[in-house]
């Protein structure tokens, strides 16, 4: 992946970027809306402004710059993590890295035991890193979702990449109902965290870099 990217001139500009923009980028999926409302906000969008401000570290938090369609390779296999959307922010404590995960009616894909069936040494690989990555070295349920392992572990690698203060996975959720929160809920409970929309929460409490995780409910731009 290249380091050089360009900036955007408005929304449209992010479809290109994704792994099917002609099925992925309508109005009321949660690519078209992630990027109209992070387009048309001036820094943060007021609902991420107000979740990330209700932890102490975040009082004075501002955007440098952020990238639609993030890759984090990881190890075992030659598929990266897709984040929807990276942004770097700097606190008067240092840099942070946001990892944004939007969503509206799409699930989080396939469960841990779905993604397992397909057994290989290089997924074994995979999912020994992200379970030591996210502090997570236990045996973890089938139910749980895989994706939110490996987007929860990439504000991680990339914030030990920038000398980051803290990581940061967020879920900007334009769905009108709250689909899929359960499973993010049963997440965080791995962490022995219940949560609710609105809340961020810190995981991994005692390591050297500090590890949050949010549900924003966005506002539909229709």
């Amino acid at each position: 992946m290249s380091y050089i990217h360009i900036p955007t001139t408005g929304p449209s500009d992010w479809k290109r970027f994704l792994a099917a923009p002609e099925r992925q980028w309508k109005s009321g999926y949660s690519a078209k809306e992630l990027a109209q409302r992070w387009e048309t906000a001036n820094g943060f969008p007021d609902e991420i402004n107000s979740i990330l401000k209700a932890e102490q570290l975040f009082t004075h938090v501002e955007p440098l710059f952020a990238i639609p369609e993030f890759q984090v390779p990881l190890p075992g296999g030659s598929r990266p993590s897709q984040n929807d959307l990276f942004v770097l922010a700097r606190t008067d404590n240092g840099l942070v890295v946001i990892m944004v995960e939007g969503k509206a009616s799409e699930s989080f894909g396939p469960t841990l035991g779905e993604w397992r069936q397909q057994s290989s040494n290089g997924r074994q690989t995979r999912l020994a890193y992200l379970q030591q990555t996210l502090g997570l070295n236990r045996d973890l349920p089938d139910s749980l979702r895989y994706q939110l392992l490996h987007r929860t572990a990439s504000p991680i690698i990339i914030a030990r990449r920038y000398h980051a203060v803290a990581a940061v996975m967020l879920v900007h959720s334009f769905s009108k109902t709250n689909e899929w929160f359960s499973d993010y809920a049963t997440f965080l409970n791995l962490y022995g965290i219940k949560t609710d929309i609105g809340e961020l929460h810190e995981i991994m409490v005692g390591s050297p870099l500090r590890v949050f995780c949010g549900w924003a409910k966005g506002i539909p731009a229709i």
